[in-house]
C-alpha cells in the first residue's frame, strides 16, 4: 500500500515576494498618500502599520490578495488584535 507524507511549509520566497509587492502597491495608492501605512517583515514576523483601523484593514486586504495570487495560504499567519502605538496609529 503506497503512503505519502504531508508537508506543511510556507514558500518563503513567495511569501517575501508577496510582502514586497504589497509594499509597492501601498506606496503608490492615492488613499495612502501622506499616511504611515506600511508592511514590515523581520525574522518571520510580519508587522502592519497604519494610521487607523480602517487603513489597517485595507492594508490587510491588499496583503491577503497578494498572498492568494502567489499561492501562499493565509492560514499560516497568526493575527493579533490591533494595538495603539501613538495617537491614532495602530499596528
Amino acid at each position: 500500500m503506497p503512503s505519502f507524507d504531508v508537508v506543511s511549509e510556507v514558500d518563503l520566497h513567495a511569501f517575501t515576494n508577496a510582502v514586497d509587492q504589497a509594499s509597492r502597491v501601498i506606496e503608490t495608492r492615492f488613499d495612502f498618500k501622506g499616511s504611515d501605512a506600511r508592511v514590515e517583515l523581520a525574522d518571520k514576523t510580519l508587522t502592519i502599520h497604519a494610521d487607523d483601523e480602517f487603513k489597517l484593514k485595507q492594508v490587510t486586504d491588499i496583503l491577503t490578495a497578494k498572498f492568494a495570487k502567489r499561492g501562499v495560504d493565509t492560514r499560516c499567519l497568526k493575527s493579533a488584535d490591533p494595538e495603539k502605538v501613538s495617537g491614532n496609529k495602530v499596528k
